[in-house]
């Protein structure tokens, strides 16, 4: 029998029985453990159960040689649509598959893996995330075995050790629970990809060269790019969308359009962005979205410049050529705002 400071030693269980009660009291409170032991496990199975058969649907798309994506829904993550919003997508490469993203959560992580590892004929090699937002991270869980290598840009452990990631963390745990648990392990990449403002890093796997682009922390600090060199296909992340208003938030519209340039810098075919459809006509949705950005920066600049209130501003900008696009409503506002005060910061520095 060990001692009670050998088990502390150890990390085990100290338990005595209660003072003043006989065997058969001790006898019910095992039991009672037991008992307490199976409800638990019953609950972890019911789980389980729940996070195999009641994920959203989901289909593997190829859109291009090669190329795999998943499309998420439109809408806010949710236990109901088990944090399904965003895309991910895989390159099969003849050595193995280089995926870029990996879903919102663990389960839909694993479900993915086995769709392009089916759909395709190939096992993961690679896995590049874009940046370390929830909703593009979580599912790195089913991805992290030995043998995958795992690529983020080199802020991502910066963004990982966060408040803000712990935060949202817990947030996620109450919001999409069960398919953001205790059991939920966030996983930081292994590797730094070798990029910067001015400096792209390029490898091979198999028949295809995939060069990382720095997105400049335009939409988040990490923001991370792949390009497909042999097929002018880009993964582009949050930092493009197919026809529509993108979410610029409180990101600085000017570095966000020179985050496009780099994108661009051999334009491509093909550009899948972090949500909503794949771009076949990508220079034109660049188009948009510069044009966008440009009279968000601009305007915003002007207004700062006349003395103008923010409200005064918004209500004077003419948005006509933009107030018709997908997610004009819910975005723009937020997108001004954002760009009014970038100006004011940048008036300061005057």
């Amino acid at each position: 029998m060990h001692s009670d400071g050998y088990k502390k030693r150890m990390g085990l269980s100290v338990v005595r029985p209660f003072q003043n009660q006989g065997e058969k009291s001790v006898g019910r409170l095992r039991n009672g453990l037991k008992s307490a032991a199976g409800l638990l496990a019953a609950a972890i199975i019911a789980t389980n159960v729940l996070a195999a058969d009641d994920l959203p649907a989901m289909k593997v798309q190829k859109v291009g040689k090669d190329i795999y994506i998943i499309q998420g829904q439109a809408g806010a993550a949710s236990s109901a649509n088990a944090g399904f919003i965003s895309n991910a997508g895989a390159v099969a490469t003849g050595a193995g598959l280089v995926v870029f993203d990996t879903l919102g959560t663990p389960p839909l992580g694993a479900k993915m893996r086995k769709l392009i590892e089916e759909a395709s004929g190939e096992k993961v090699q690679v896995v590049v995330v874009s940046h370390y937002h929830a909703d593009h991270f979580y599912g790195i869980q089913a991805f992290a075995d030995p043998g995958v290598e795992i690529i983020a840009h080199p802020k991502a452990e910066q963004v990982f050790n966060d408040a803000n990631t712990a935060n949202r963390f817990a947030q996620r745990k109450q919001d999409l629970f069960p398919w953001v648990s205790e059991e939920t392990k966030l996983t930081l990449a292994g590797r730094k990809a070798k990029v910067g403002p001015g400096q792209n890093e390029t490898f091979q796997v198999g028949r295809y060269h995939f060069t990382l682009i720095d997105g400049l922390g335009a939409h988040a600090p990490d923001d991370l790019m792949m390009r497909v060199d042999e097929l002018s296909a880009v993964f582009a992340g949050d930092l493009f969308f197919t026809g529509r208003v993108p979410f610029v938030g409180s990101a600085n519209p000017r570095i966000w359009l020179a985050a496009l340039d780099r994108m661009a810098e051999k334009p491509p075919k093909i550009a899948i962005p972090g949500h909503g459809a794949v771009s076949f006509d990508p220079q034109k949705d660049l188009d948009l979205t510069r044009r966008y950005l440009a009279h968000l920066s601009k305007s915003m600049a002007n207004a700062v410049a006349n003395m103008q209130s923010f409200e005064e501003a918004y209500a004077s900008i003419d948005w006509s050529a933009f107030k018709d696009l997908p997610a004009f409503g819910p975005a723009n506002r937020l997108n001004a705002y954002g760009a009014y005060l970038h100006a004011e910061q940048e008036a300061l520095k005057k």
